[in-house]
């Protein structure tokens, strides 16, 4: 079994995967328009250019994403994606990138639990914790 989050956009999924690809990394995998699926005739024309679906590999981590239709879009709450980084150079990097354009929430700094840590919402919605731990 494998734990896979879905992230849901208000129509900049593509916008988003395309940043996370080449700020942490990661790889597309997947990525189909509301225009080349079955519901492509059910969306009006704006919206069909939009995300239905999305894959993208983080490390060893899936996440899938689409563009939720506005009037089934919900601002994402209740949860964070977490990155566990080794190197708090990297982790100051990785949040100072994700930060750019959203909201800081917790600064980065060493806590008792980790050289750093800290939490941010992205310029996509997305809420975000770095956490660098105590080194062994």
């Amino acid at each position: 079994m494998q734990l896979v989050p879905h992230l849901n956009f208000k129509g900049q999924c593509e916008e988003a995967f395309k940043f996370y690809e080449g700020s942490l990394g990661g790889k597309i995998q997947f990525m189909m328009t509301y225009a080349d699926s079955p519901m492509a005739e059910r969306m009006p024309p704006e919206w069909r250019k939009k995300i239905i679906h999305a894959t993208i590999r983080i490390g060893d981590a899936l996440v899938m994403g689409a563009d939720a239709p506005p009037d089934h879009f919900q601002k994402p709450q209740g949860f964070s994606l977490s990155l566990e980084i080794k190197e708090p150079t990297e982790a100051e990097r990785l949040f100072q990138v994700l930060a750019e354009g959203g909201q800081v929430t917790m600064p980065i700094q060493k806590t008792f639990w980790a050289q750093r840590f800290g939490m941010l919402v992205d310029r996509f919605g997305i809420p975000w914790m770095i956490n660098c731990g105590e080194a062994a």
